[in-house]
């Protein structure tokens, strides 16, 4: 039996509840690849699980709530491909506070609510204090600490720690800690901005590495950074070359493998310099980006669609397979993201976008 050769690259992954992140690919994708995701209203419907700060803090209730549902998409979507979330064992790390926990090590205050992701309230911290600020002392602050806590429960319980944490990117960090004076400071003050970036940086790559020591003394070796971009529509292509690109390159370069989330942005204008950056090992991108030279430009990484929550409730059988056929014929291989679906979209719809993808021709 011939077992499939792992490529260097990176796949979407969507752990129950959670925000879409990326993980190694194995080998065994397929040519299109479907990878869905619902949002926590979704599954609070469904089987009414309370998405409030208990989920992100108790490691044993996340995973209590992880196995309701594994349950519910199985029943509710039967022979759909669920194996790949249901190999990974629980407790672990999957979903800790969204993707906050570096606005939280700043101090940014969270909103938790029990049908949604948190969100960072709109307290941010004054340019004096960004003039001064240093990358924190992760050994003692109390939001990393108590990610610890959760790596050694994890580690009694599963015996490995595994899971991933959406560190985000520099510049939607940078926003939620600075507010919209960010996109101000990048014209008029600079050197304040660059500041906040090296600082964001430096505390993602001590974040990751002391959280991948950990999982590598339980035998889990994550070799893989990610960042995501999703305010780059925010900024021109050259204000990204100048001011964020070098971060993007510094992080991809601490790492073997690295992604960039584009959201579902157009990425024509920044797909050369995303080709540019070390070890790039996944990119995605809008369905209104030039597919076929995104692949050209990017050989060697996964690529995928964000395909939109909205295209996929609104639009016709057959535009759902004509997208469907045009990203394999101009992407492929590649990720089809289907992300953040809600409680209002139609289970059949669900369905029939897995079969058509299953069903196209080669």
């Amino acid at each position: 039996m011939n077992v499939p050769t792992a490529p260097q690259q990176l796949r979407s992954y969507i752990a129950p509840g959670c925000p879409a992140t990326r993980a190694p690919c194995d080998g065994s994708e397929p040519p299109l690849r479907i990878e869905f995701g619902f949002t926590p209203r979704w599954y609070r419907t469904r089987c009414g699980i309370d998405f409030g700060p208990r989920w992100h803090l108790d490691p044993q209730y996340r995973a209590q709530t992880v196995r309701q549902m594994r349950a519910v998409l199985r029943q509710t979507f039967p022979g759909l491909p669920w194996r790949t979330n249901e190999a990974v064992p629980v407790p672990n790390l999957d979903g800790i506070h969204g993707g906050l926990t570096i606005a939280r090590i700043f101090g940014i205050p969270v909103e938790y609510y029990p049908d949604n992701w948190p969100a960072a309230r709109l307290q941010f911290i004054p340019p004096e204090i960004i003039d001064r600020l240093a990358p924190p002392d992760l050994s003692i602050n109390p939001i990393f600490e108590q990610i610890e806590s959760q790596m050694d429960d994890i580690q009694r319980e599963a015996g490995r720690i595994e899971g991933y944490i959406n560190w985000q990117g520099v510049l939607n960090s940078a926003y939620r800690i600075r507010g919209p004076e960010i996109f101000t400071d990048l014209l008029v003050e600079p050197g304040r901005a660059h500041h906040l970036f090296h600082v964001i940086t430096e505390t993602m790559l001590a974040g990751m590495r002391r959280v991948y020591d950990r999982q590598r003394a339980t035998g889990v070796r994550v070799r893989h950074a990610t960042v995501s971009n999703c305010l780059v529509n925010m900024v021109s292509p050259g204000q990204y070359q100048e001011h964020l690109l070098p971060y993007d390159q510094r992080i991809a370069g601490a790492f073997d493998l690295f992604g960039i989330h584009n959201c579902a942005w157009n990425v024509n204008p920044y797909i050369d310099d995303y080709a540019a950056v070390p070890n790039l090992a996944y990119v995605d991108m809008g369905l209104d980006s030039d597919l076929g030279r995104a692949r050209e430009r990017c050989p060697n990484a996964r690529r995928a669609v964000m395909y939109t929550p909205r295209d996929l409730a609104a639009k016709s059988e057959q535009q759902l397979r004509d997208d469907l056929a045009r990203i394999l014929h101009e992407l492929g291989p590649c990720d089809v993201v289907m992300a953040d679906i809600d409680d209002n979209t139609p289970d059949s719809r669900v369905t029939f976008f897995a079969r058509a993808a299953a069903n196209l021709p080669p």
